[in-house]
This record gives structure tokens, C-alpha cells and sequence, in this order.
């Protein structure tokens, strides 16, 4: 689809920004935007992820298909390569390790070009540090955000906060700004990475749908507004603190004073949280439940019967020569029973 998909994402992500700008600034509608929207996001996004579960779960495999890269196991004297083709669990244990925490399958991805005629292959490695970069920005920021959920605020927060922090960023010379959080950052500038890349190579631009602009452009300005509550435009943090924590404890009321910009960020990350079961953002537990990672290839060493094949009545030999004897006799075959023995 290309850019007519990025357009409609676009438009979408500046409409959702525009409505809480409307409602909070405009009409006053706080408690909405502030307790309802995350509430309803909250119960869309577990009841969508409990049902997409539930028909994963329901979905039938019957064989053994893994996604392999490598040798299976077979005779002795082969060697066999037991991360890209692991055939037990212990093994699909350290390929699932590999694939979560790594990235692994993304890390071996190489680059093709056709010049003068022929094919040439390179490494391909900018996406899957990018990528990596995301993730773990992503999953930094989302846990230290848990400091406005919990009370008291539990330890490894603060220890992450302090590491995240640790290069004080920002302290000199602008002494009125907060030290800078590399998660935020980072993630706000993989975020752009992934998103130029999608614009500047033509293949990927060419194959990128509504949905793939759509959840990029919405965790940028997520990741931009978060940034900007940061160091420029300030929040009310106590009023936010009693606001996540009334939601915590089913007691939410919006207090004054927060600002409009909080509730921009809370919208976009409602609207993030009821979007993801139903969009590819799936993958992240998918992963988990995905039969062509999870499951250990030994299709040589076990038989795998289909459990919803229909029953078919066997015909062994024994019974075949009874039917067929008197044939198999005139044409000359042998039989392990004389012709005068099975008349008897």
C-alpha cells in the first residue's frame, strides 16, 4: 500500500491526539479521558488477549512443524546442529531463549542487492540493533513507569531508574532540566529508525500496510509526548501519582491541575493497549505459543499420528492372503499357507 497506508495512519494518530485536546481543554471532560478511557482500554486489551489465547490454544497441530536452519537428528556419524533443529525440550529451551531475549532468527537476517547482473549477499545487522534497541527501551520505560502504580515503589524500580540515569545526561549545563532517561530516548529514536526505514527503502515501503504505520506512529508520539512531560512542557506529578493510584485501587477521580498533555499521553496509550490484540503486536506473546518455534523437531526419531484422522480398518497380510489365496496361487505367487490348508 505504501504511503496512501501511511497517510491513514497519520491522519488516524492526529485525530486520536486532537479528540482528549478537545475534550479535556474544551469541555472539561477529565474524569472521561482520565479514568473511564483507561479502564476501557484495560478490559478491551485483557478480554482481547484472553480470547486470541484461547483460539491459539484451540488451534490443532497434530504434527511436529519447527521452523529449522540446521541438521536434524538422524544417524550417529551426523553431525547435527541442535539450536536451529532441537529435538528435545531442553534444546527448545535455549532456541526460545535465544529468540525472545536475542533476537536470534533477526540477527542471522541477510541483506540482498542485484548488481550488474548478479545476486550479492551482506550482512544485516542495522534492523536487528534497532530492533533489539526498541524492545528493551520499550520494556525499560514500561517498568519504570510502575513507580507511579505501586506504593511504596518497589526496589528494582528505583535500581533501574538509577542505572537508567546513571550518565546524568542533561545535569550541565541546563541545571533547570532533569536528568535524562536513555530508555525514553532510545526508544524514541528506534522508534524513528524503524519508521524512516519503512519511507526510505522502497520494497519495505511498497509492502507496508495501514496496519504497520498505524502502531509505529502511535508509539512515536506516545514515546514524544512522554518526552516532552519530561523536560519541557511540566505535569503535575502528585496529581498523576493519585490519579494511577486511585485507578489501582478501583477509587480513580481525576484531580486538577494535570494538564492537557497527560491526558494526549493516556489516550494514545489506551488506545495502544485496545489496539494490540487485534493487531501484529500479537507477536509478543505469540511467540510463546508458536508451534514452528516451540516444538521440537523429531519427526525421525518418534511417529506422530494425527488424532483427527478417521478410523480406517486395517488389512494385514494374513488377512489379505485368506481373501486372495486362490488368485495369488493361479498366478504363480507364493503363499504361506497351501491353497488345501485355507480350504479346510
Amino acid at each position: 500500500m505504501g504511503f496512501p497506508g501511511f497517510v491513514a495512519a497519520f491522519a488516524a494518530v492526529i485525530v486520536l491526539m486532537v479528540i482528549p485536546l478537545v475534550g479535556v481543554w474544551a469541555a472539561n471532560m477529565t474524569t472521561f479521558f482520565g479514568v473511564v478511557v483507561p479502564y476501557a482500554a484495560i478490559a478491551i486489551f485483557l478480554a482481547g488477549l484472553v480470547i486470541r489465547v484461547i483460539k491459539w490454544g484451540q488451534s490443532p497441530v497434530p504434527f511436529r512443524i519447527p521452523t529449522t536452519c540446521g541438521q536434524e537428528k538422524s544417524m550417529p556419524w551426523i553431525k547435527t546442529n541442535c539450536i536451529d533443529n532441537p529435538t528435545n525440550n531442553f534444546t527448545v529451551l535455549i532456541r526460545m531463549a535465544l529468540e525472545i531475549l536475542c533476537f536470534r532468527s533477526l540477527f542471522r537476517n541477510t541483506a540482498m542487492d542485484f548488481r550488474e547482473g548478479r545476486v550479492y549477499y551482506g550482512s544485516a545487522k542495522w534492523l536487528w540493533l534497532f530492533a533489539l534497541a526498541f524492545h528493551y527501551s520499550f520494556l525499560v520505560v514500561l517498568l519504570r513507569h510502575l513507580r507511579f502504580f505501586t506504593d511504596p515503589i518497589p526496589f528494582f524500580v528505583t535500581l533501574l531508574e538509577n542505572l537508567d540515569g546513571f550518565f546524568e545526561i542533561g545535569l550541565f549545563p541546563f541545571t533547570w532540566l532533569p536528568g535524562m532517561m536513555l530508555s525514553g530516548m532510545v526508544l524514541l529514536g528506534a522508534a524513528s529508525y524503524l519508521f524512516l526505514r519503512r519511507i526510505v527503502i522502497p520494497q519495505v515501503r511498497y509492502i507496508s500496510l495501514t496496519n504497520d504505520w498505524f502502531p509505529l506512529l502511535l508509539i512515536i508520539h506516545i514515546a514524544a509526548t512522554g518526552v516532552l512531560m519530561r523536560y519541557l512542557i511540566k505535569v503535575d506529578i502528585t496529581a498523576v501519582k493519585e490519579l494511577t493510584m486511585g485507578i489501582v485501587t478501583f477509587n480513580a477521580k481525576a484531580p486538577e491541575g494535570i494538564g492537557v498533555l497527560f491526558y494526549i499521553h493516556v489516550f494514545l496509550v489506551g488506545t495502544l493497549l485496545a489496539y494490540f490484540p487485534f493487531s501484529k503486536l500479537m507477536h509478543a506473546p505469540g511467540i510463546f505459543l508458536s508451534p514452528t518455534r516451540n516444538l521440537a523437531n523429531n519427526s525421525r526419531a518418534v511417529r506422530h499420528v494425527n488424532p483427527w484422522n478417521p478410523k480406517v480398518k486395517t488389512h494385514d497380510y494374513e488377512e489379505y492372503e485368506e481373501e486372495f489365496r486362490e488368485l495369488m496361487v493361479e498366478a504363480g505367487l507364493p503363499v504361506d499357507k497351501p491353497l488345501e490348508e485355507g480350504a479346510e
